[in-house]
């Protein structure tokens, strides 16, 4: 797996860390190539040695069905079969695992998770809904400006119609995101098996009382001092001050 630079979605990763009051919001959107080498090669042999590239692995149902009626459910772009909404082929899995390893490196380790962690989501419309109610009932009205900027930037890198959505939610014991403070995370992918692509949109919330990520936004705010601080230097290089004689 390989990050592809993406200049939009490091601009809307900086505008997803936000503190909000009570809370901080971290999150951000990255984009990977399913392309293996090297150590790719190397693990997903491993990864294989317990089962079959295309052996179905059967996940977990995902949360948005209990809201969600039967004949809502979308059918998967990858088997076109509704029954198998609830599946997906090994070689999927191992990429849903590699992107959160790529993703999280060094703080955390998901070579051990399994498939009932992770989901397959019925529709882009309930993804897109859940996404925008969480950002937008923690950012406000600042997200109506975002929401369609990350919608269409994510459209462009992934074509978001050729997509089936996986979804990672980890039981207490494995979860990253269980730290004390933690209010709500998602964690969405969304895979483009014909672009052999990968987005992948995390975000969580946590209490400013924990004090969880406050370097996330300490480092935001210093990329910004230092882009200023560029733009400074550079007018004085343009205009310099006149010297007194």
């Amino acid at each position: 797996m390989k990050l592809l630079e993406n200049s939009s979605f490091e601009a809307l990763s900086s505008r997803l860390c936000v503190e909000t009051g009570e809370s901080r919001i971290l999150g951000r959107i990255e984009s990977y190539s399913c392309k293996m080498a090297g150590d790719d090669k190397h693990m997903f042999k491993q990864f294989c040695q317990e089962g079959e590239p295309h052996i179905l692995e059967a996940l977990s149902p995902p949360q948005s069905t209990s809201a969600t009626s039967p004949s809502q459910l979308g059918k998967s772009v990858e088997d076109g079969e509704n029954p198998l909404s609830d599946k997906c082929c090994r070689k999927t899995l191992f990429y849903l695992i590699t992107t959160l390893n790529e993703s999280f490196r060094p703080d955390y380790d998901f070579t051990a998770a399994r498939a009932h962690e992770f989901s397959r989501e019925p529709s882009l419309n309930w993804v897109a809904n859940a996404v925008n109610s969480s950002l937008f009932s923690a950012v406000g009205e600042e997200f109506n400006s975002l929401g369609p900027e990350l919608w269409n930037a994510i459209d462009q890198e992934i074509n978001l119609q050729g997509c089936d959505i996986y979804s990672y939610n980890p039981d207490l014991d494995s979860d990253p995101f269980g730290e004390e403070g933690s209010l709500w995370s998602f964690n969405y992918f969304f895979y483009n098996k014909k672009l052999k692509r990968i987005v992948f949109l995390t975000c969580r919330s946590v209490s400013v009382l924990s004090g969880y990520g406050r370097d996330c936004l300490d480092n935001e705010l210093d990329m910004e001092l230092d882009d200023e601080e560029e733009m400074d230097g550079f007018t004085e290089d343009r205009c310099p001050r006149a010297l007194c004689v």
